[in-house]
């Protein structure tokens, strides 16, 4: 069986410098092949801009095809809407007034003569300048002359028609001869290239977060050891074994931190799932090892701070992140597609999960606070008595002073109402603005119920209350007994005080 090679391909080649070109014995070779060359490339120009006319012109001309066959169409209608010169006159006259702005490409649109509607208001002004020119020379007479000015129109329409097809067809005749012409020789244009292989490398492996504790996988790992045998195992000491409990304490103890990527990520609304999809799809550093801790801590702290609803959504982020990677290689997949379709089963056992986890921060983020508060044994602001026979009360107003305020009682006869008026709205103003669980303290009248409220406010705010209970009379201090206040106990009061500061 014998094999025979095809080298037709090389029939394509069109060569300036064969071998075999005959030419005049006074004219030199080089000077052959270049005049050769020049007639190649002129001829390769030409048969390219050749094709480039014929295209433009088969679009224009079947742009123009279907407007010119609806004309002809009813003007040959014989039982016409409008009759024929009528709709050939409101034609060409809307075509001058407002003709269109559409053109073949490459022309000007604000040359009326290169647009649609200007070449065929040119059609249609000579057709109906030779239907005119036909009925004067036949000398219609006048009850004639519409009639036949419109059988004119008519034939006139119908023969542009014909015309205009056998145009396309010859035209796109011509364009397919050039073409398989042009497809004869190989040129530079036809070059490209064959098969490319680029290696783009992959994107390198997102780094895990910084300072998350996670699994590296130290039960896999195998270790070879030599032993040795020991002819006499008493000379050699045992050596102290190292306890792992103090390496492992000797860990830092960081705690793991939001990266960038993994902020934005946190910040997403809670079962925004498309989000969220398409926020790893387009972050491929969001699924690495430590990233639903730190998003743990990032709510442990949120919550901490009183943003509530931040901390729920890193809450619900973390538990995603954490359902992703417990589904498997494919989890991300198969977690979204369940969430998005929504999933009635799937969807509750998440959310529920996530409530749950949430209540549960919240506990230990309750609890953390008050050990806190205990371990840094936190300053109070509390009301005692300066001595065992004083005592504190209140003086808490049942609401504002009424209209018609009538002053009774002993010393009394010169105190201005209005000045007490004053003084009485005040002390209700004050007590208004204390918060509901001082307010409820303060009518229960007991101290040890006033100070557990002001023991849970900080110092300053603590001194704030107090000051404003003294200045509205509300706090009121008062010894136990009567005060006596004549001459002789305020001379024997004396008299000790004498003694006791000789004493001294």
């Amino acid at each position: 069986m014998s094999l025979s090679a095809s080298y037709k391909k090389w029939d394509k080649l069109e060569l300036s410098d064969d071998s075999d070109i005959e030419g005049h014995p006074n004219v030199d070779k080089k000077s052959l092949i270049r005049w050769k060359q020049r007639d190649i490339h002129e001829k390769r120009e030409l048969r390219k801009h050749t094709i480039i006319q014929l295209k433009a012109e088969i679009a224009c001309n079947s742009v123009l095809l279907p407007r010119i066959i609806d004309i002809a169409n009813t003007l040959a209608d014989p039982a016409p809407p409008v009759p024929p010169t009528v709709y050939f006159n409101s034609y060409v006259e809307r075509l001058e007034k407002n003709p269109s702005r559409d053109c073949p490409p490459g022309n000007n649109p604000d040359k009326t003569e290169q647009t649609y509607d200007g070449m065929l208001l040119a059609l249609l002004r000579k057709v109906g300048d030779d239907a005119r020119v036909k009925v004067k020379e036949a000398n219609t007479i006048e009850s004639e002359r519409d009639e036949k000015v419109a059988k004119n129109l008519a034939s006139g329409m119908a023969e542009h028609v014909t015309k205009l097809k056998e145009t396309i067809d010859n035209d796109t005749a011509k364009l397919a001869a050039e073409e398989k012409e042009q497809k004869k020789h190989i040129t530079s244009e036809d070059l490209h290239d064959g098969f490319e292989s680029k290696y783009v490398p992959p994107p390198p492996e997102p780094k895990p977060i910084p300072h998350a504790k996670f699994d590296q996988g130290k039960e896999n790992t195998k270790t070879t050891t030599t032993e040795y045998e020991i002819l006499n195992p008493k000379a050699v000491a045992t050596p102290t074994p190292v306890d792992k409990d103090e390496d492992e304490d000797e860990e830092d103890e960081t705690l793991p931190d939001l990266t960038p990527s993994l902020e934005a990520f946190s910040k997403i609304p809670v079962r925004a799932y498309e989000k969220s999809f398409e926020f790893i799809q387009s972050h491929r550093d969001v699924i690495v090892p430590g990233a639903s801790d730190a998003l743990l801590v990032a709510a442990f702290r949120a919550q901490s701070a009183g943003k509530h609803k931040y901390a729920k959504q890193c809450v619900h982020q973390s538990l995603l992140l954490q359902y992703c990677e417990k589904l498997g290689k494919d989890g991300v997949r198969v977690f979204f597609r369940k969430m998005v379709s929504g999933d009635p089963r799937a969807e509750n056992v998440f959310v529920s999960d996530m409530e749950g986890t949430y209540r549960h921060l919240v506990e230990r983020v309750n609890v953390s606070l008050k050990e806190q508060a205990e371990a840094s044994g936190k300053e109070q602001i509390q009301l005692v008595p300066e001595n065992p026979e004083q005592s504190i009360s209140f003086n808490v107003p049942d609401g504002p002073p009424p209209e018609n305020l009538v002053l009774e009682g002993p010393q009394t006869e010169g105190l201005d109402v209005e000045e007490v008026r004053k003084a009485l709205q005040f002390r209700w103003d004050v007590f208004e603005g204390f918060p509901p669980d001082l307010q409820d303290a303060l009518k229960q009248g007991t101290l040890e119920a006033v100070n557990t409220v002001l023991g849970d406010m900080d110092v300053a705010t603590a001194e704030s209350i107090v000051k404003q209970l003294d200045m509205a009379g509300i706090l009121s201090f008062a010894e136990g007994g009567i005060r006596d206040e004549t001459d002789k106990a305020k001379a024997e009061k004396a008299a000790a005080t004498t003694a006791s500061s000789t004493a001294a």
